[in-house]
C-alpha cells in the first residue's frame, strides 16, 4: 500500500485476539496497521493455549482473526519475535510509526512458589503452557516438541479456568490409556464432549472406578466459591457476589461429575518432595481464608504423593530486552489504556496487561485501547486529504495529538516492513496462511 495523503502507521506486536481486534478498529479508522507476530500463524493462545476439544470455537476465532488481518491496509509480518528479530526500542523510536501497541500476550507461566522449583522442571514438575501445547499438537505429524506422560494421582496446582483445562487433560489421558488397555480406543475430544462416565457406559463399563485409574487432583489455596471460574460484575453487591459464588461451585461440580477428578481446596504447596532425582510429591499445608488472604495454618503440613505436578497459577509477560518492568509486569502508566510509561507512543493491550487468558476480556481490552488511540492520541486524517500535511499537523497540534505521517515518511516505514516480509518469505496473507498450515490441520 502507498498513499499520497498523510496517514498514520501503527505497529502491533501480536496478532491474536487483542492484537487483531485493535488492528481491525484502527484499520477501519483509516490507519495503516503493521502486525508483527512471533509465530508463522497469528493465532496465539487460540492455537497453543486453548485445548483442542474447543475445535468449533477455535475455527471461529481463526476466521475472525483471518478476516481482520486480511484488510488491504493491514500488513502482516510473521516469524518476527520482539526482543529477538525485532528490537523494541528501535521499533518504538526509529521505525517512524505513529504508535506502537504491544499485544504479545503473557506467555510465561508464573513460577510455582516453592523452594528451587526451577531445578525440577521436566523432572516431575511442569507448567501449564508447555503441557497444553503438547496436548494440542502431540498427534500432528510435524510435532517435534517435548512429550509428556500423565501419571496416576497427578496434581494440578491452580484454581482458574485454565487449571480446570489442565486437570481435564490429565483425566482424559488417564482414562483414554485405561480404556485402551481393554481394547477400547476413544478420541480425547469425543471423551471431553461426552464426559468420562458416559463414554465408559457406551462401552459397557457402568462404573469407571473399575478401570483402576487413580484420579488427578486440583489443588486450590482458597475456598471453592473463590475459584475464578466466573467473574463478578464490576461493583457487585453482596447478593450478586453470593450468586457468583454459587455459579462457581456449580461449574466445578459439573466438571467433577463429567471428569471425575478430586479437589483439595484451602491447600497450598510448601515444598517439593524429591526422591531419586525427581519430584515424588508435595508437602502441603491447610490455609485459613479471610477476605482475599489465604494464610498457611502452622503445623498443618502433610505429604501429597504424586509423580506429576502441573502448575497453573497464572501467566505473566515475558521479559523483553528494552522493556522496563515493575514486578512481573511491564511498567505501565495507565492500566486502562495500556499506556507504557518510559516511552511515549507505546501502548499495550490484551493478556499482556490484563493477565487473563480470556478471549472476551482480551478482545474487549483491544477495543478499549483502539478507541483510546483513535479518540485521544492519533490526529484525524481527513484534514490531510483535503489540505495536506501542514494542515494535518496544525490540527494535531491544536488537539495535542500525534500528526499523521507525511507520504514520504509513511513510505519509509513500508520499505522496512516489506524488507522484513521478504526475509521470512511472506507474500500475501491468504497464500501465507495456506502455505504454513500443516496438511493435517487444513
Amino acid at each position: 500500500m502507498s498513499t499520497n495523503a498523510p496517514c498514520h502507521a501503527v505497529a502491533i506486536v501480536g496478532g491474536a485476539c487483542a492484537g487483531s481486534t485493535t488492528a481491525d478498529i484502527l484499520a477501519q479508522s483509516g490507519c495503516h496497521v503493521v502486525v508483527f507476530d512471533q509465530n508463522q500463524r497469528p493465532y496465539g493462545k487460540i492455537e497453543d493455549g486453548l485445548p483442542r476439544w474447543h475445535d468449533k470455537q477455535r475455527v471461529q476465532e481463526y476466521r475472525k482473526i483471518d478476516e481482520r488481518l486480511s484488510r488491504s491496509n493491514v500488513s502482516f509480518v510473521p516469524s518476527t519475535k520482539l526482543g529477538k528479530d525485532l528490537d523494541f526500542v528501535d521499533l518504538a523510536t526509529s521505525w517512524g510509526f505513529s504508535a506502537v501497541v504491544l499485544a504479545n500476550g503473557a506467555w510465561r507461566d508464573r513460577p510455582l512458589d516453592v523452594p528451587n522449583a526451577s531445578d525440577w522442571v521436566g523432572k516431575g514438575l511442569l507448567y501449564q503452557h508447555p503441557f497444553i501445547q503438547w496436548f494440542n499438537h502431540k498427534e500432528e505429524k510435524a510435532y517435534n516438541g517435548p512429550r509428556f506422560e500423565v501419571q496416576d494421582s497427578a496434581v494440578c496446582v491452580g484454581g482458574g479456568l485454565a487449571s480446570l483445562d489442565v486437570v481435564k487433560v490429565m483425566q482424559l489421558e488417564l482414562y483414554q490409556r485405561a480404556l485402551a488397555k481393554r481394547g477400547i480406543h476413544v478420541d480425547a475430544v469425543e471423551m471431553e464432549h461426552e464426559g468420562i462416565p458416559k463414554i465408559c457406559k457406551n462401552h459397557g463399563i457402568d462404573d469407571p472406578a473399575t478401570l483402576g485409574v487413580k484420579n488427578a487432583t486440583l489443588m486450590y489455596r482458597r475456598r471453592i466459591e473463590d475459584m475464578p471460574l466466573a467473574a463478578a460484575p464490576k461493583g457487585a453487591n453482596e447478593k450478586q457476589l453470593a450468586k457468583v459464588e454459587e455459579v462457581r461451585k456449580k461449574i466445578l461440580s459439573k466438571s467433577q461429575q463429567n471428569f471425575l477428578f478430586e479437589v483439595r481446596a484451602q491447600t497450598v504447596a510448601k515444598e517439593l518432595i524429591i526422591e531419586g532425582g525427581r519430584v515424588r510429591g508435595l508437602v502441603v499445608m491447610d490455609t485459613k481464608v479471610a477476605g482475599k488472604d489465604a494464610a498457611p495454618v502452622a503445623g498443618s503440613e502433610k505429604q501429597l504423593r504424586t509423580d506429576l505436578v502441573v502448575s497453573s497459577i497464572g501467566s505473566i509477560p515475558e521479559p523483553i530486552n528494552g522493556i522496563l518492568m515493575k514486578g512481573t509486569f511491564y511498567q505501565f502508566k495507565d492500566w486502562d489504556t495500556g499506556e507504557y510509561g518510559p516511552l511515549p507512543g507505546v501502548y499495550a493491550t490484551g493478556n499482556v496487561v490484563t493477565g487473563q487468558g480470556n478471549i472476551k476480556v482480551s478482545a474487549d481490552h483491544g477495543k478499549q485501547v483502539a478507541a483510546h488511540l483513535v479518540e485521544n492520541v492519533l490526529a484525524p486524517m481527513n484534514v490531510g486529504e483535503q489540505a495536506g500535511a501542514a494542515a494535518a499537523a496544525a490540527v494535531a497540534g491544536a488537539l495535542q495529538r500525534k500528526a499523521p505521517l507525511a507520504p514520504a515518511a509513511f513510505e519509509k516505514v513500508l520499505e522496512k516492513v516489506r524488507a522484513r516480509q521478504k526475509s521470512v518469505g511472506y507474500d500475501d496473507y491468504p497464500s501465507w496462511i495456506k502455505r504454513v498450515t500443516p496438511a493435517d490441520l487444513a
